[in-house]
């Protein structure tokens, strides 16, 4: 069971907001204690970042849905590490730890002594991930930045959202934090990566994670097309810029996605579509000829799709081995069966806030008994975990 490879190991998370909360909930969902470092005025920035709240029968307590995302498996601690107290309360956990993150910007936590040289003078075998918009060094290195800065300055936006000749155009977001998603994904990879390389060294080591690294990084396939092209990809809406057809559609009654992945496939969609001629025509025979023809190729297929119901096109995708899918509330998502049997929607009870709906970690898929204890609330255990330590 893959959810208790971290148990015994202690991670301090200095971390707020997203990318590093994400990557610290992944360390506690495998096993490890958490020890969640807060303010004690405010907390984590993203307690208030709602509505929506959770809120307690009482009204004693509450939490925002969106610190509940990222925060399940933790404990919470109050320190003011600029009170000379609480610094050296923070230093004595540090000794205890395995693994430190966090996400101040360059040089704050060295004014501390609280920086990677200066906690392994302490703590040799500690691994210490540090995690910022550009990095801990270079001509931006002293910048703040969140997420949304970093879809742009990364590239993401420039080629997603409509095309410039169409209605809406221009650049777009993704509709949640995907750059600070997956740096939280990079950052546990690397600490778990960095662990790893401990076991047979003996010693802990420094992690420097940008997330416009990130977000250049995660360009993929489209940093590919430009560098082997020498052009930058343009905004496409909804279809991909190397496959087609491979994009949203709407039936008479909705919308769903239609991803034909090979010239076979399309041919046995044209058949089903009873537009064999599609098929034969030079313009569309290949992958290659759909992508250079895509504005020829959208109309003709979207006038046919729309003249019948989704579940009329979806019946007859599957019988063909045509990969699908519609295009979902979030209602809808954890109305479904297959996400219902992956156990994607779990609860955490909470002595005050009741039930707490958190999704599951995919990681964790089909493993039984796993902990699953409920995002803490402010300083929730700061007595617990500092009643060793004299006043």
């Amino acid at each position: 069971m893959i959810g208790k490879a971290l148990e015994g190991m202690r991670v301090l998370d200095l971390s707020r907001i997203l990318a590093g909360p994400w990557c610290t909930q992944n360390l506690a969902d495998l096993g490890a204690e958490v020890i969640k470092i807060e303010r004690p005025q405010g907390g984590d920035d993203t307690r208030g970042w709602g509505p929506p709240y959770l809120q307690s029968d009482d009204g004693s307590a509450q939490m925002s849905a969106y610190f509940s995302c990222c925060n399940r498996n933790k404990k919470s601690v109050c320190l003011d590490f600029q009170s000379e107290q609480d610094r050296e309360r923070l230093l004595e956990l540090a000794r205890t730890a395995d693994v430190l993150v966090e996400n101040y910007r360059v040089g704050t936590l060295a004014r501390y002594g609280l920086d990677y040289d200066s906690l392994k003078a302490i703590n040799p075998k500690l691994v210490y991930a540090s995690i910022t918009g550009y990095g801990q060094s270079g001509p931006k290195a002293q910048r703040p930045g969140y997420d949304y800065i970093f879809q742009g300055l990364g590239g993401l936006m420039s080629y997603t959202g409509r095309a410039d000749d169409e209605p809406g155009a221009g650049p777009l977001r993704t509709g949640v934090a995907v750059v600070d998603i997956t740096t939280g994904m990079y950052a546990t990879s690397a600490i778990l990566a960095a662990l790893f390389q401990r076991e047979r060294t003996g010693v802990g080591t420094y992690l420097d994670l940008a997330l416009l690294d990130v977000a250049v990084a995660m360009n993929a396939n489209q940093a590919a097309n430009f560098l082997v092209s020498g052009s930058s990809p343009q905004r496409s809406g909804n279809a991909h810029p190397n496959l087609a057809p491979y994009e949203v559609f709407q039936a008479a009654d909705g919308y769903f996605i239609l991803a034909v992945g090979n010239d076979t496939q399309f041919g046995k969609f044209c058949q089903l579509c009873d537009r064999p001629e599609l098929a034969n025509d030079e313009r569309f025979a290949t992958n290659t000829g759909r992508i250079n023809n895509l504005k020829a190729l959208r109309p003709l297929l979207a006038e046919t799709l729309a003249e019948q119901p989704r579940q009329y096109w979806t019946d007859r995708l599957d019988e063909a081995g045509i990969s699908w899918g519609a295009v979902n509330t979030l209602e809808e998502v954890f109305d479904d069966e297959q996400v219902q049997h992956r156990n994607m929607l779990r609860y955490a009870e909470h002595e005050k806030l009741g039930k707490i709906p958190v999704v599951g970690n995919p990681m964790l898929a089909g493993e039984k008994g796993i902990r699953l204890s409920p995002p803490p609330l402010l300083g929730e255990h700061t007595d617990e975990l500092l009643k060793n330590f004299n006043d």
